[in-house]
């Protein structure tokens, strides 16, 4: 079985292009829902506030994830801290997740941050959804309803496309001029051999 990374930058369209692979068969794993999972998680709660301090905290216990978004997105020192923190253990839940998928050609890890956090390393291969910025942009604050300064500062801290796709062994691009569903199945076909 083959591990195959998805990654993208924020509003590239990698949940989409998961959804298809999905469709034809393939596991995926949502890398950003099980850190999700894995920050929400009772202890994970417990470090979390004692790295950032009981503000990133709702009353009810859970995560205010725009408190701590504010702290993380704004200063790399305090985004590394929060990412030794999920990564080790989010690395670990994808081996336990791929163990459990032997029986299929290849599956895919789905991480926005997969080159900038070494996750590629762990990979086969890798693929990368490419849209340019400006249409990125457009998508996110559409989708999430975000301030425009919001998904740029989200953007500082990833890579950009263009480094992303040199990284790569496959690119989709999703920029609405090109067709991606044959871009997937040819990606799709290749793996299957």
């Amino acid at each position: 079985m083959q591990k195959i990374g998805l990654t993208g930058n924020i509003g590239s369209g990698k949940t989409w292009t998961c959804q298809i692979f999905e469709a034809l068969g393939v596991p995926v794993f949502y890398a950003d829902l099980e850190a999700r999972k894995i920050l929400n998680s009772p202890q994970t709660l417990k470090e979390i506030a004692g790295l950032f301090g009981k503000d990133v905290l709702n009353p009810d216990q859970s995560i205010d994830r725009k408190a701590l978004a504010a702290i993380v997105f704004n200063d790399k020192n305090e985004l590394n801290k929060l990412n030794q923190l999920i990564h080790p253990k989010l690395r670990q839940e994808f081996k336990t997740w791929a163990d459990q998928h032997q029986t299929f050609k290849y599956v895919i890890q789905e991480a926005a941050i997969l080159f900038e956090n070494g996750f590629d390393k762990m990979m086969d291969k890798n693929i990368c959804i490419a849209a340019p910025k400006e249409l990125r942009l457009k998508r996110v604050i559409q989708r999430d309803q975000s301030r425009r300064e919001d998904v740029i500062a989200r953007m500082a801290n990833q890579w950009s496309d263009e480094k992303k796709e040199a990284a790569a062994d496959f690119v989709v691009y999703n920029d609405g001029q090109q067709m991606v569903l044959p871009q997937i199945l040819k990606i799709h076909e290749y793996l299957n051999q």
